[in-house]
């Protein structure tokens, strides 16, 4: 099975604080990631790196092929990232979001921004603003907004932050065929979706920390 991530001695610091690493980690493609541990860990300093978000100060870090500090574009087309932050645009309807983001990808405007609301159970919020949205709809939105390119490889930073329970539920549908690194500070919702998971501690993968199990989720 080929290798999604590689990192080799990563390394991530700001200014004279260690925020992660050294670490080596693999992903294989088609496995399901959780990523675990206390705030402050470097859970989102790790997915900021794997989405090209941020670089590393040192080590190396291949990303479906790709060395993140050279083929970051080509990396892009290929991911999906939902940060803390759902980086929405309150003024803009629903559709209107996904639209924008579709152009930002170079895909056709047409059936595919509305399916992808339908899949997240959104298309009677078409043409609502986002800013009159709930949270966990919003929520819904920023990871169907993710999934507009198919992407290969999924990152999710807490991606079920005021998710009800159907909408967490939706997340294993969503993740069907992708390789997914998602950090959460829910053990249940790792045991449920993901079949390795990484305990991360002072931005190291903590000793005995590391495990694989089959989910009790398959979607």
């Amino acid at each position: 099975m080929s290798v999604a991530v590689k990192a080799t001695g990563l390394i991530q610091r700001f200014g004279r604080s260690l925020a992660l690493g050294p670490l080596n980690l693999e992903v294989e493609a088609g496995e399901r990631m959780a990523v675990l541990g206390p705030n402050g860990a470097g859970k989102t300093t790790l997915l900021r790196l794997l989405a090209t978000a941020s670089r590393p100060t040192d080590g190396s870090l291949e990303v479906l092929g790709f060395d993140v500090g050279q083929d970051r574009g080509a990396i892009r087309a290929r991911m999906g990232y939902v940060p803390h932050q759902s980086g929405l645009y309150p003024w803009l309807t629903a559709l209107e979001n996904l639209e924008f983001f579709n152009d930002l990808h170079g895909l056709k405007r047409g059936a595919r921004t509305s399916a992808a609301l339908a899949e997240v159970g959104l298309s009677r919020k078409a043409d609502s603003p986002v800013a009159e949205l709930s949270k966990g709809m919003q929520q819904r939105l920023a990871l169907a907004r993710s999934l507009l390119h198919n992407p290969e490889l999924w990152i999710l930073d807490e991606p079920d932050a005021s998710l009800d329970a159907e909408g967490r539920d939706l997340l294993g549908t969503l993740m069907e065929g992708r390789t997914v690194v998602m950090a959460t500070h829910d053990q249940g919702l790792a045991d449920s979706l993901c079949g390795r998971q990484i305990q991360l501690d002072q931005g190291m993968i903590a000793v005995g920390q590391e495990r694989d199990h089959t989910p009790a989720v398959s979607g």
